[in-house]
Parts: structure tokens; C-alpha cells; sequence
């Protein structure tokens, strides 16, 4: 018969079993054949992700799990068994516990799981462990409440510079300024031409008879006079 420190040990064993199935996300894994080397790698990971990793015994984890109503994961309490648990990740047990079952189908294989209070599946622990971490759904969660406020500055940001933004006004007000610099000089080109030439191009050409040609008109007249009296 089992001393009674023997039969404390073993409560409080099955009390911590028990804490454990109130975490968030646990799931059973049937490890045998695992090396030495791919456990250690394993529990780094779990350790990583704050995911607390561990061998139990079937016999006090059937005493735990109808401690919290999970009556039904006794069936796959046989052979050997551990748990994967977090309290703050869901997701983490069911990812990490599937990357390497699928880097070791023969001999380590998920039995079931269970998530705030639910039982799972071995299918249904694959399906959850395809949703990403718990910081990358934050990023994506963050991203889409910040997209629209974005937009909103985009658009916001754009009417301001089509209506009237500073930088537009100086530009539009530096062109008139410009102009108002070459436009005198080009009306002052003209000013340039002198008095004497202007008079010149603006009077009327007119031809000058000088004494000699009025005199040799005076003579042919009259010798036509003559001929025609002879």
C-alpha cells in the first residue's frame, strides 16, 4: 500500500494536471521514437513561445481531466503521452506540436487538444495551428483598423493641396510677379527708336521740280506750238 507521502505527491501531481487543463490551449502528442536531439529542439521552440512542455502519466491525468469535465479525452490517455500547454498564446501549442509532426510522421503524433474549454480534435488542433501567431494576427488586426484612417488622411491630404495648398499659392503667385517684370521692358522697346527716325517712316514722299526741268518743259511746248502753225 502506497505510503501517504507517496499519495501526496500523486494529488498534487493531478492538482497541477488539473491548473493545467484551465490554461488557454493544450494538446496531446503521442511521442514514441523521438530522438534525443529533435525533443531538445522541440522544447526549445515551446520554450520560445512560452509554451510549458511535458511527459505525463495517463493514470493522473485521467483523474485531472474529470476534474474539469473532459471526460472524453480518457480514450487517448494510453501509451506515451505529453502535453503541450500556454496560457497566453492559443495557437503557439498547436503550431509548434504540428511543424514537427510533420517533420516526423511515424513516430510522433498529435492525439487531441482542447482550447478555452473545448475539446479538440487531432483534425481540429491542424486546422488551428495553420492560423498565424498571435503577433502577426495583432499586426494584421492593428493594419486593418489603421487603413481606413490612412485613406482618410490620403484623400484629406489630397483635396487640401488641390484647393489651396501653401505650396500651390506660391508657385501661382511667383508667375504673375514674373510677368509683371519682362512685360514693362517689352512695352518699353518701341521707346527705344528715335524722334527723327519716326518722323521720317510717318511723312509723305513728295517729288521736287527743280528751275532746269520747269524751263525744258516751257521749250518743248512751244517748238510743238510752231509745228503744228508751219
Amino acid at each position: 500500500m502506497p505510503s501517504e507521502k507517496i499519495l501526496a505527491e500523486k494529488k498534487k501531481i493531478v492538482e497541477d494536471m488539473t491548473e493545467s487543463l484551465k490554461s488557454q490551449a493544450g494538446v496531446f502528442v503521442d511521442y514514441k521514437g523521438i530522438t534525443v536531439v529533435e525533443d531538445t529542439e522541440m522544447r526549445v521552440k515551446m520554450r520560445d513561445a512560452n509554451v510549458d512542455y511535458s511527459v505525463i502519466r495517463n493514470r493522473l491525468m485521467k483523474l485531472a481531466v474529470r476534474n474539469v469535465g473532459f471526460e472524453d479525452l480518457e480514450s487517448i490517455l494510453v501509451g506515451t503521452t505529453s502535453l503541450a500547454i500556454s496560457k497566453d498564446d492559443s495557437i503557439a501549442p498547436a503550431r509548434i506540436v504540428k511543424e514537427f509532426a510533420d517533420k516526423m510522421p511515424n513516430y510522433f503524433e498529435i492525439k487531441a487538444g482542447f482550447m478555452d474549454g473545448k475539446i479538440l480534435s487531432a483534425d481540429e488542433v491542424k486546422a488551428i495551428a495553420s492560423i498565424p501567431a498571435l503577433p502577426i494576427l495583432q499586426a494584421q488586426f492593428l493594419g486593418t483598423m489603421l487603413a481606413p484612417i490612412t485613406s482618410l488622411a490620403i484623400v484629406l491630404k489630397a483635396i487640401a493641396e488641390k484647393d489651396g495648398a501653401p505650396a500651390d499659392v506660391e508657385v501661382k503667385a511667383e508667375v504673375p510677379a514674373k510677368a509683371a517684370e519682362e512685360k514693362p521692358a517689352a512695352e518699353a522697346a518701341p521707346a527705344e527708336e528715335t524722334p527723327a527716325e519716326t518722323a521720317e517712316e510717318a511723312a509723305p514722299v513728295e517729288t521736287e521740280v527743280t528751275p532746269v526741268e520747269e524751263a525744258t518743259t516751257e521749250e518743248a511746248e512751244a517748238a510743238t506750238v510752231e509745228e503744228k502753225t508751219e
